[in-house]
């Protein structure tokens, strides 16, 4: 029986402890916000799509190899025929024909005959201009696709620090709005011993109950928040979704906010000189085609081998030069740089526009850190008087010498500057990651 009860005991053990092993699947990663934009970097997959387009784009330059590169050719083929003129010929080529090959009864019905042509060619590239400029412009559009890979690394760097901060944001709000439930429940503890002595009505007692209930009910909220951000960051680190995220970091506010009058900062964008890149490809794409307007000039050697039986019989070789030179083709070389024209407009337009942007955008960003940091002052005051108006008042709530609704109002003046101050510091956060990245920084 001892033995039973031993067995026993080891399977309630094991069946308590597997729900446990199972949630402790869950783990737990403390990040700041510069590793969280490393990880982005490296595990997301729009730079992981972006470095691919990069990889394409090095395809390509290997493949404009050809225009300086030998073109070697090896092919095999078989004929059967009773055709008299190609089974002379084949003789011929095979090194067996012989005198009687010639009479003309023999030549007017020729016996089938098989020829195995084992063929070797190579093509030398002597002049090829328009293949030469698209060698470069090939080189330029990877440059371009690197640069814009880049940029997209901040793109995901600025969406990670947004998410982040919004993390720490809601976290900060959570602790605030705790800290009010635990007020207002002391509160409410008072109102209800005055409700029981008689000195508060049941209005006044019921409403401190509807504001602490508004207060859970916001937290609740808050916690849908740190969850939706904790999802947003998983998507963009590219993590288990088990994983749960604490940020290490907090908000931070410099002293003193950076120049206004930068005006060469956008010339250190990665898109903005992408862009640049871009239109030079399009400037090189139309020099490629009015180049393909000249002649090309191709040597070629060339060897084979015939037998009627494979590999073997007579050999050839002929050595040669090859020049092609396209002289008119209806009018498609014209409509291709007229194309290449518009191409190259449209580019400098886009590069031009993105500048022109990018300067309103960094002023913007100014504006903001600019706004914020007013904002945050101002919090930090109200924040301080709100606070001692709610010790005033709650200390008269409590020897009956304020009214209900004076505390409420103070503590929701209380919890919303708290509140405040965490959106200004968040928005100043948000904005400083902001001008770093269309400043380019």
């Amino acid at each position: 029986m001892k033995i039973y009860k031993v067995l026993i005991g080891f399977c309630v053990a094991g069946a308590l402890a597997s729900p446990l092993q199972a949630k402790g699947g869950d783990r737990t990663l403390k990040l700041s916000l510069a590793d969280a934009i490393t990880m982005a970097r490296q595990n997301n997959y729009s730079v992981k799509a972006a470095r691919s387009r990069v990889e394409q784009a090095d395809a390509r330059v290997v493949q404009t190899r050809q225009s300086y590169l030998p073109k070697v050719t090896l092919s095999e083929t078989l004929l059967v025929t009773n055709d008299p003129g190609a089974a002379l010929v084949f003789k011929l080529q095979q090194n067996i024909i012989q005198a009687s090959d010639f009479n003309p009864a023999k030549l007017n019905n020729a016996d089938v005959i098989n020829d195995f042509n084992t063929s070797l060619q190579v093509m030398q590239p002597v002049y090829n201009a328009d293949a030469a400029i698209g060698r470069t412009m090939a080189l330029t559009a990877k440059k371009g696709l690197e640069l814009m890979a880049l940029r997209t690394e901040e793109g995901i760097g600025l969406q990670v620090s947004k998410v982040y901060y919004g993390l720490i944001l809601a976290r900060k709000n959570i602790v605030a709005v705790e800290q009010s439930i635990k007020t207002m429940q002391a509160h409410s503890n008072d109102a209800a011993k005055g409700y029981s002595a008689g000195l508060l009505t049941k209005s006044d007692k019921l409403s401190t109950d509807v504001r602490l209930a508004e207060l859970q009910e916001q937290k609740l909220l808050l916690h849908d928040e740190i969850k939706n951000a904790t999802d947003a960051l998983i998507v963009i680190l590219n993590l288990d979704p088990g994983v749960t995220i604490v940020p290490t970091g907090d908000f931070a506010v410099d002293g003193v906010l950076p120049a206004a009058t930068d005006k060469s900062v956008q010339e250190n964008r990665s898109d903005l000189k992408a862009l640049d890149t871009y239109r030079q490809v399009a400037a090189y794409q139309e020099e490629m085609i009015h180049a393909s307007r000249l002649p090309r000039l191709n040597a070629f050697m060339q060897t084979n081998l015939h037998s009627d039986n494979i590999f073997s019989g007579g050999s050839s070789w002929a050595v040669g030069m090859n020049m092609q030179w396209n002289i008119f083709d209806g009018m498609a070389t014209a409509g291709r740089i007229q194309e290449a024209k518009a191409q190259k407009r449209e580019a400098m337009y886009n590069y031009e526009s993105a500048k022109s942007n990018s300067v309103a955008e960094v002023s913007k960003s100014l504006r903001s850190m600019r706004t914020a940091k007013a904002r945050i002052a101002v919090a930090r005051k109200a924040l301080e008087e709100a606070k001692v108006s709610l010790d005033y008042i709650g200390t008269q709530f409590k020897t009956g010498m304020a009214m209900t609704f004076e505390l409420l109002m103070r503590e929701q003046a209380y919890t919303y500057a708290k509140m405040r101050l965490n959106q200004a510091t968040y928005d100043y956060c948000v904005s400083k990651s902001e001008l770093e990245y269309y400043r380019g920084n």
